[in-house]
This record gives structure tokens, C-alpha cells and sequence, in this order.
């Protein structure tokens, strides 16, 4: 049958439009897999043939203000191997069991997995350079030395609390490490290669490098000469004390900087594996919370003195030893108490009475709003993770027992950094501050500041003269009343001792107190806060103002010197008890022979350096005040005096 030509045309029709639909899904396809899975799919060959060894970036160095490095990294190469090159697997295994002294069978269970690549963990991680070369004058084919590093602490236990530890993958786990990780680890990089299905390298592709990033530095505010002397002080008292635990912070009043901050027992960060838990997660300063004392008396002050509810030098109070508070007598420290009083000699002598009266000229509201707006009750916001937040009454089971007891420190919870920093509000001019131990972020390959942590200032919460009132009053305490171990000569220190019952089961312990001192200096313009607190000393009276002020007023004392701050004049005399020694002022012997000064009689002796007739140079300087029998050390010369 013959085909008509309309047929034969639709046909070819129907044909040309089939054929064109094919070739267009042919072509589509093709674009799709060309344009739109061609990256995907040359990614999926390049892991089916390349390999990679991975080269771990340097982890930004944690450095203190002045640059002095606390925690930095050092070379520690590691094994990795790649299975589908090994040709001999239980020759290889025995020779790399040999070296890296390790069971044969685990060598050989890693030189046999399944899997690319294979780190040798942990006997190939983290080695010497010894340790490493040995591994590579093996020559076994599919073993390689990856480029690693591990965290170094250069100081030991200095400081290990705050700076916390990297684990073996240098993953920050503790302290700043931890808080700052992600900034201080940086990025991988890696040297790829292209390998046959075998895993033998293909000889005619290129290497390809990814170099890694590495984390940036952090600069601290902390200063290293501080916390120098801060951990020596430390190391004094418990061999002194055998003390339950120390703590220690420093901060700078003015911006809320911490200069320094130890807790014990304290712990190698190198050796976190060595050490208890218990021991490497207790930052005593940030989450330890328990009853200040009378350290807290401080706030009850300020508080009284910004409402204007008290002159200190002209209102009185008599103090029988005692105060009724709801049918409860509420004891003083002194049995018998201190007898008619002005209130800077409440504040002076700790009066935990006359604290009662102020808390209770204040009301409940007024005494809870401030000890709010100082901070307590609240984390303070310090860049470290596990922060306590203490333990206030809750306002509407607060009566006037909980009233009392709150305004002289008993019967709330805080912890030691809400001290120091609401009482660097008390004294820096009312303005509270969120402690700070970051202070840049620093290129460490170029020292460029990357970032600046600026301070933050929560708000203000007292006056400037208030203020003044209070340092003024904190400066007594340790001129003439129970801070006098703290007295350091002409730096003005001011503050304030607190003994603090420890309770257990609902009870107070007997003889077993928390004694704290925290000071500021210098009191008319404070550089330096320092709080310090010892858990149970013994062989000793349990006094903050026996055991603490004197190791705060050494730190207060020595660090101001190491920060370059020049003594003051005009400071409150210290009222000398049979302990003290009496100071004198050194006599200025620059010019004079020895003749000369063996004709004057001076309270003090003479050491003699150097050749000729006349003092050239002394120490202590002229006009020192220093104990009575103390040594002047002076050095001769050949300069002859005015009056020969």
C-alpha cells in the first residue's frame, strides 16, 4: 500500500521532534553534570585519588600586658599512615611497634584499616624530634610525619587556674583556652598528593599546599610581675598555714583589669592527665561562694554613707559587746565590746554591732538595692566559664535577723571576684566594672592588634564623695584599727579583714574559718585592689587581719613598685603596737666622710662599699622610712666634701 506524502511528512515530522527531544535531555544532562555537579564530582574523584597530610596550624599564644609569654607551643610531630600503600603490613607494623613502643598488633590493626588515612594514637602523637626522626629513617613506604605541635607553659603552675590547658588534639578544655578556643586554634592546612587505586604516588601531578591559618595571640591584662608576687606569696602561706585551699585576685580599680589571680592547691597545666578533676576545675576566685565576713561591711558603708544616714567622725555608738535583734543577741567580735565609739572607729575595729545599726538606719530595701547595684547576687561577666553567682535572701523572707546578719556579712554567699570588683566600685570613684582578663587580639605573625577589648562599665553607684568617705575610712582600718598587718609605708594602703565562719550540714564548724583581707592602694587614687583569702590556716589565731592583711599588704606593697608607683605624703600614721618596730627616716649621707657621719649618731647601721673618703651614692634614699637597726648601704668615692 502506497504511503501518501502527508504521511511521509508527519512521520518525519514526529521522527525530527522525538530525535530533537533525545538530543535536548542528552544535552541537558550534560550541562547539568558539566556545570552544575562538575565541582561536586571532580571533589568525589579527588578523594577517591588524592591524599592528604594534614599540617595542624600554630595556636595563638596566650601573653601577658608587657608581651611575656604564659602559654606558647613547641614542636611535636606525628605519625600518619596510609594504608592502601603499605605493601609489607606485619613488616611495617613490627618495625613502627619497635620505635613508637607499642603493642605489634595495634600497629598492625592501624596499618590495615579500611580507611585512607590513619593517625597512630596515641603512641605516634606528640613526639620529640628524636622520637620522630627515628620514625623516618624506618623509609616504610606509607608513613609519614605530619608537622604537630603541643601547648607549653613556660611558667609551670604559674597562673594555671586562669590560663587552663589544651588536650592532645590542641582543643582548649580549661580556662582561657577553653573560653577563647576558637580564636586561639586557628585552621588546618594540608600538602595533597594524587595516588593510583593501589595508594602509589602518581609521579607526573603536582603536590597541591594548603597552608593553615593560624589562631591569633591574646594579650592579657594581667601582669606578670604581679602575679610573681602574688604566687610567692601564696607559696609563703601554705607552707606557713597548711592551709584547706588559698586564693588571691588583683585588679585594677579603674577599668576592672585583673592584673593577677592564683587559687591552691594549684596544678601544672602540662600534667592535667596527672591531676585530679577536683583539682584543675576549682578556680577558687570565680565559683567558690561562701559568707564573705566582714569584708562586706564595706557595701553596708558606702550604702549608709551615699543616703547620708551617718557622719563617721561625729556620730557615735556605744557597743556592749552585743546587739537584740529579735529577741537574739547578735555578738561582737571583742567579748565586752568596744565601749562608746565614733563609727570610723566602728569601721576601724569591725564592729559587728554598730554595722547592725547602720543596716538597720538603711531599712531592708535600700541595704538589698545596693548590695544589687554592687553586683552580688549576679555574675560579674569575667571571659572564664563555670562563674558563681552567689546566694542572696530572697527579699520577702528577709526579716530583721536576715537584715542584721546580711549588713556585717553573715548569712549570704559570694563569691571572691564580686568582692573585688564591687569594692573597686566602693573606691574608684562609685563606678562598677565587669572584670576583664582579655586585653587584644594580636596577629602573631605581623603583631598587629586585631581587636581591643574595651572595658565595660555597668553603671555607677555611688558618688566620688562617698567614695572619698570610704577610702578615707578603709585607709584607717589599716593605719589604726584590725588591718594593720597591712600597713605598708608610704603607699597608703586602705581596707578591710573579714574571718567568715564555714558551715556544714546546716552548722557552723568550729575553729575552721575562711580569713580574708582585701585592700586598695594608693588610697587617693587606687592603682591596685588585692583580695586575698585563706581556707582554715593552722597553727594560728583564724583572724583575716593576723594571717591575710599582712600577705596582701607584701602584694599591695611590692607590686606597686614593680608597676612603677611613687609613694604618697599625707599618709595616716600608723598607730604602733608592741609587735611594731618604730621607723625613722634615713639622713642623707650623699657628700659626707665616714668621720663625719660616725660623729652623728644615727638609729641605723652602716654598710661601706668602695674605695675614697666620701658618699657617693646610698640605699635606701634619703628621707626612706625604715626600722629603727636597719643597714644604709652607702658607696665611697674620691670627691671631697664642702667642709674640707
Amino acid at each position: 500500500m502506497r504511503v501518501s506524502n502527508v504521511t511521509v511528512r508527519k512521520r518525519l515530522l514526529i521522527a525530527f521532534f522525538v530525535g530533537l527531544a533525545v538530543f535536548s535531555v542528552i544535552i541537558f544532562r550534560l550541562g547539568y553534570v558539566q556545570f552544575g555537579q562538575g565541582e561536586w564530582l571532580t571533589g568525589q574523584a579527588e578523594d577517591s585519588w588524592g591524599r592528604n597530610i594534614p599540617f595542624e596550624p600554630k595556636r595563638g599564644e596566650i601573653l601577658d600586658r608587657n608581651d611575656v609569654a604564659l602559654a606558647t607551643n613547641i614542636s611535636a610531630p606525628s605519625v600518619i599512615v596510609f594504608p592502601r600503600q603499605i605493601s609489607d603490613p606485619a613488616d611495617t607494623a613490627e618495625k613502627l611497634a619497635s620505635v613508637l613502643e607499642m603493642n605489634q598488633q595495634e600497629a598492625y590493626d592501624f596499618v590495615t584499616e579500611q580507611e585512607s588515612s590513619v593517625w597512630i594514637r596515641p603512641e605516634g602523637q606528640k613526639l620529640t624530634q628524636e622520637k620522630a626522626q627515628e620514625v623516618r629513617a624506618l623509609g616504610l613506604d606509607g608513613v609519614y610525619i605530619a608537622e604537630d605541635s603541643k601547648r607549653h607553659y613556660p611558667f609551670g603552675s604559674y597562673l594555671s587556674h586562669v590560663l587552663g590547658f589544651a588536650g592532645i588534639d590542641n582543643q582548649g578544655l580549661t580556662g582561657l583556652e577553653h573560653y577563647y578556643d576558637d580564636k586561639l586554634k586557628g585552621e588546618g592546612g594540608y600538602v595533597s598528593f594524587f595516588s593510583t587505586a593501589k595508594g602509589t604516588k602518581m609521579p607526573n601531578l603536582a603536590d597541591e599546599y594548603e597552608p593553615p591559618v593560624n589562631g591569633l595571640d591574646l594579650r592579657l591584662a594581667v601582669d606578670s610581675r604581679v602575679q610573681t608576687i602574688m604566687e610567692r606569696e601564696l607559696d609563703i602561706a601554705e607552707a606557713t598555714y597548711d592551709p584547706d585551699g588559698a586564693m588571691a585576685i588583683a585588679m585594677n580599680p579603674k577599668n576592672g583589669e585583673i592584673l593577677a589571680m592564683s587559687s591552691r592547691p594549684h596544678y601544672n597545666p602540662e600534667n592535667y592527665q596527672e591531676v585530679p578533676s577536683e583539682i584543675y576545675n576549682q578556680n577558687k576566685p570565680v565559683w567558690m561562694q561562701y559568707e564573705p565576713g566582714s569584708t562586706f561591711k564595706i557595701i553596708t558603708l558606702a550604702a549608709a554613707l551615699e543616703e547620708k544616714l551617718v557622719d563617721l567622725e561625729e556620730d557615735t555608738f556605744n557597743d556592749p559587746g552585743y546587739i537584740e535583734v529579735s529577741g537574739h543577741r547578735l555578738h561582737c567580735w571583742k567579748k565586752g565590746g568596744h565601749g562608746h565609739q565614733t563609727f570610723l572607729e566602728v569601721v576601724q575595729n569591725s564592729c559587728n554591732p554598730g554595722f547592725v545599726a547602720l543596716g538597720e538606719k538603711l531599712g531592708k530595701d535600700r541595704l538589698f538595692d545596693y548590695i544589687e547595684d554592687f553586683g552580688f547576687g549576679q555574675k560579674t561577666g569575667i571571659d572564664l566559664q563555670g562563674e558563681g553567682t552567689g546566694i542572696l535572701f530572697d527579699r520577702e523572707d528577709v526579716g530583721p535577723l536576715e537584715q542584721a546578719t546580711t549588713a556585717f556579712g553573715q548569712g549570704v554567699a559570694v563569691t571572691p571576684l564580686q568582692q573585688v570588683a564591687a569594692v573597686s566600685a566602693a573606691v574608684n570613684g562609685g563606678y562598677l566594672y565587669e572584670p576583664q582578663l582579655a586585653k587584644e587580639w594580636v596577629d602573631g605573625e605581623t603583631g598587629e592588634v586585631v581587636e581591643t577589648i574595651s572595658p565595660v562599665m555597668k553603671r555607677e553607684v555611688i558618688s566620688e564623695e562617698t567614695s572619698k568617705e570610704v577610702r578615707h575610712a578603709l585607709e584607717s582600718v589599716v593605719a589604726q584599727g584590725t588591718g594593720k598587718g597591712a600597713f605598708v609605708d608610704g603607699y597608703r594602703i586602705g581596707g578591710k579583714t573579714g574571718t567568715a565562719q564555714k558551715a556544714k550540714d546546716g552548722k557552723y564548724l568550729e575553729n575552721n574559718h575562711i580569713v580574708s583581707f582585701i585592700g586598695m592602694a594608693p588610697a587617693d587614687d587606687p592603682e591596685i585592689v588585692v583580695y586575698v583569702a585563706v581556707d582554715n590556716p593552722k597553727d594560728t589565731l583564724q583572724f583575716g587581719g593576723i594571717v591575710a592583711a599582712p600577705i596582701v599588704g607584701d602584694i599591695i606593697g611590692d607590686s606597686l613598685e614593680a608597676m612603677g608607683v611613687e609613694k604618697r605624703e599625707d599618709q595616716i600614721e600608723k598607730e604602733l603596737t608592741w609587735q611594731d618596730e618604730p621607723l625613722v627616716e634615713t639622713p642623707d649621707l650623699i657628700g659626707r666622710t665616714t668621720k663625719d657621719i660616725h660623729r652623728s649618731y644615727y638609729d641605723l647601721r652602716l654598710s661601706v662599699a668602695g674605695e675614697g673618703d666620701v658618699v657617693e651614692r646610698q640605699s635606701p634614699e634619703p628621707g626612706t622610712r625604715v626600722a629603727i637597726d636597719s643597714t644604709i648601704r652607702v658607696y665611697m668615692g674620691d670627691k671631697t666634701s664642702e667642709s674640707d
